[in-house]
């Protein structure tokens, strides 16, 4: 056994609270994603769950005040822990991600890049790919911006936004998860009859009430995409500083 690479891991610095459960989830969703044996194989991690951030998709509407500062403030906070690296649980919290990488010098990882990385490997034929995400997601592309043209992305809606998405979403948040289940199932539904090969849930309380076996089409969940994409980035950093 590589006793200093054990000794140098990582620690993952989780910025959640966007939604609690979400980040919650995502948690356990790193530890099933780790390769491991005994506890110690475990990447250390810190969950900065801090739900008093503003809300994103008012702050974009102009109802609400920017996120951006208490988002940094996290993310101090995360630094202070002594992470290696910055993951975020959060779809809607990507439309800020220049500015938080301009804020920090520690690496953070996008979304988007590890839906891209399941696209590639487990759904290598797939073409047009439909992103069931919040109006942010949704609205501001950032699938889009992030990936380009390498497929045909399918968005929901604005009256599938209305009606259902973003009363699902409101629902889970609430607890009210039987609520959110029945207007995400009613979105995805309208979602496939447009022909899609795969669905993201581009939002992470989809998957909270939402698996593979309730969609008729291939499922990518974002949250537990990126729980997988950032093993594979601390495992390579861990064989970096072990080395």
């Amino acid at each position: 056994m590589n006793t200093t690479a054990i000794k140098y891991l990582p620690r993952i610095g989780v910025l959640g609270g966007m939604g609690p459960l979400a980040s919650a989830t995502f948690v356990v969703q790193l530890v099933e994603a780790t390769p491991a044996v005994f506890d110690k194989d475990h990447f250390p991690h810190t969950l900065d769950s801090s739900p008093q951030i503003p809300d994103r998709p008012s702050a974009i509407a102009g109802r609400g005040p920017d996120p951006l500062a208490e988002i940094i403030q996290a993310l101090r906070r995360l630094e202070s822990a002594g992470s290696a690296l910055i993951v975020m649980p959060c779809n809607t919290v990507h439309h800020w991600y220049e500015g938080i990488v301009a804020s920090t010098r520690l690496p953070v990882l996008h979304i988007a890049d590890a839906v891209a990385d399941c696209l590639r490997t487990a759904n290598p034929t797939a073409k047009r790919v439909g992103i069931l995400g919040s109006t942010v997601t949704s609205k501001l592309l950032i699938y889009e911006k992030r990936l380009g043209t390498e497929w045909d992305w399918v968005f929901a809606t604005d009256e599938e936004l209305a009606e259902d998405v973003m009363p699902g979403i409101a629902a889970v948040k609430a607890g009210n998860l039987e609520e959110g289940r029945k207007h995400f199932l009613n979105a995805t539904t309208k979602m496939i009859q447009r022909k899609i090969d795969v669905l993201v849930f581009a939002c992470t309380e989809i998957p909270i009430v939402l698996k593979q076996a309730d969609v008729a089409v291939p499922v990518i969940d974002s949250s537990e995409a990126l729980a997988h994409h950032t093993v594979a980035i601390a495992q390579s950093m861990r064989e970096r500083i072990g080395n």
